[in-house]
């Protein structure tokens, strides 16, 4: 996905993402939105399995997918340890086929994490793994650094990225971790048919 090595990032623990707990505006557009039917959802770039393990929690059938084996394997294991049930997969999401078409498609900052120039491969790749009206759920962290990861990403972007294949459900600032307050822009959409 990026010139980056997630795996040796993992082995040697140099990971400024991991916050140890899920994504805060996950957690309260799940609290927010107990109406939703209960559905599979691909969380791509998954880490060590935060995000995953609230969709579970939410009875959800959830499903992680990581380049990197040592993210897997801490998923699977963290998401034993809460009794909780979930798929984990070492996959590329830009270039793997889905395993199966998805109801629902969450990233948390992975968008921003990949070399600038594959971005256009990460909407095929949303599209791909979604089902045709199936929903795309994002947390995008909002920077200008252009020599990440993470990259620089803003809202105009994304707009012209994703409008072509999807339909702009809300968008908002979402609660974030402290450093990250502010700076973080929620999009939900719906892929169209």
């Amino acid at each position: 996905m990026s010139d980056t090595d997630w795996e040796q990032r993992y082995q040697t623990g140099d990971m400024p993402w991991e916050k140890g707990e899920p994504s805060p505006g996950l957690e309260d557009f799940l609290a927010q939105h107990p109406e939703l039917p209960r559905a599979s959802v691909a969380v791509p770039g998954c880490g060590t399995g935060h995000d995953v393990r609230a969709w579970a929690q939410a009875g959800f059938h959830a499903w992680g997918f990581d380049l990197a084996p040592s993210a897997i394997r801490a998923s699977e294991e963290k998401t034993r340890t809460a009794g909780l049930k979930a798929r984990f997969t070492q996959a590329d999401f830009l270039a793997d086929a889905p395993p199966q078409p998805f109801d629902w498609l969450f990233e948390h900052t992975l968008f921003c994490a990949i070399d600038p120039h594959r971005r256009e491969d990460y909407v095929r790749a949303a599209v791909r793994w979604l089902k045709p009206q199936g929903q795309f759920l994002a947390v995008h962290y909002m920077i200008r650094d252009e020599s990440g990861p993470p990259f620089g990403v803003n809202q105009q972007e994304l707009m012209e990225q994703f409008t072509p294949h999807f339909e702009l459900l809300r968008g908002w600032v979402p609660r974030s971790y402290p450093n990250r307050t502010g700076l973080e822009l929620m999009l939900w959409w719906r892929r169209k048919p």
